[in-house]
């Protein structure tokens, strides 16, 4: 018989009439039963629009994404890595447009002069290339460039004397005014502005040479030294000049405390204070 129902809501079997909504969960005493054929996904006609708890339900979530919103993203994506790097690059030149100019004008003479000795070097290299590559005994200027180049790294080390164009400059004071960290300040000073040999008094100073404190003066590689301290330095005088009379360098802390520093310029400075070769206690050379 089939299933008849009175206008109040109540079917014939007395109980009230049971809605069937697309949202309503299964009945508990029955199976579950499919979507009826003919509608979508829980219960709703093709042309009806589907709510997001029905499109999780039938797997339709998340949506497709279109052309124009894949497109959209990317663009959005672009702009933001854009303005992360614009935020970078300004943090990083925050420091400098905090400086002082005469910092500035520092920091630019010595990026040219690295520059400009970096050049020479590829020059001089490029040099050595041709001089190998057209010398009629190739043996012979290998060999003559291995020395040369010992002599340099002999220079370099202290090993060997050195003489050239460069500055002396002398700094008197009473005992304990200048520091070691001012000295130390003085060739770090003179590096950076491309000096290739200094000697202090009669100490060689290398790469390695570190500087501390002393009663009545300071010590230089563990020897002590007591003013009036003077430095020969080799290298290109209209470098290392500058380099020290910067504002607020070393000749202007020095003069502060109450030391009286001298720079000359010389086409012939001297530096013959040598230092003996170490023997590494480990490392040995190389047969590959």
């Amino acid at each position: 018989m089939s299933d008849e129902s009175t206008p109040d809501g109540h079917d014939l079997r007395g109980g009230p009439r049971r809605e069937t909504d697309a949202t309503a969960g299964p009945a508990q005493d029955g199976p579950r039963q499919g979507p009826p054929e003919g509608t979508g996904a829980g219960g709703a006609a093709p042309g009806d629009e589907l709510t997001g708890r029905q499109r999780l339900a039938a797997g339709l979530w998340p949506p497709r994404l279109g052309r124009n919103q894949l497109v959209a993203a990317l663009l959005l994506f672009v702009l933001g890595l854009g303005l992360a790097i614009q935020v970078r690059s300004t943090s990083e030149d925050s420091a400098l447009r905090g400086a002082r100019q005469e910092d500035l004008v520092r920091i630019l003479n010595e990026l040219d002069d690295r520059t400009e000795r970096l050049e020479a070097e590829r020059d001089r290299l490029e040099e050595q290339r041709s001089d190998l590559e057209n010398s009629s005994d190739q043996a012979e200027e290998a060999r003559r460039q291995t020395r040369e180049r010992e002599r340099q790294l002999g220079v370099l080390a202290g090993t060997v004397g050195a003489e050239g164009p460069g500055i002396i400059m002398r700094i008197s004071a009473p005992a304990d005014v200048v520091k070691a960290d001012q000295l130390l300040d003085a060739i770090q000073e003179l590096r950076a502005a491309g000096a290739e040999a200094v000697q202090i008094n009669d100490v060689r100073v290398v790469a390695d040479t570190y500087f501390t404190s002393a009663e009545g003066g300071v010590r230089i590689d563990g020897r002590k030294v007591a003013p009036p301290y003077r430095f020969e330095v080799i290298g290109r005088p209209q470098d290392l000049e500058p380099a020290l009379n910067i504002p607020g360098g070393v000749v202007q802390s020095l003069q502060g405390d109450q030391a009286t520093v001298t720079i000359e310029r010389s086409e012939e400075v001297v530096v013959d204070a040598l230092r003996s070769a170490q023997r590494p206690d480990y490392a040995q050379s190389s047969s590959r």
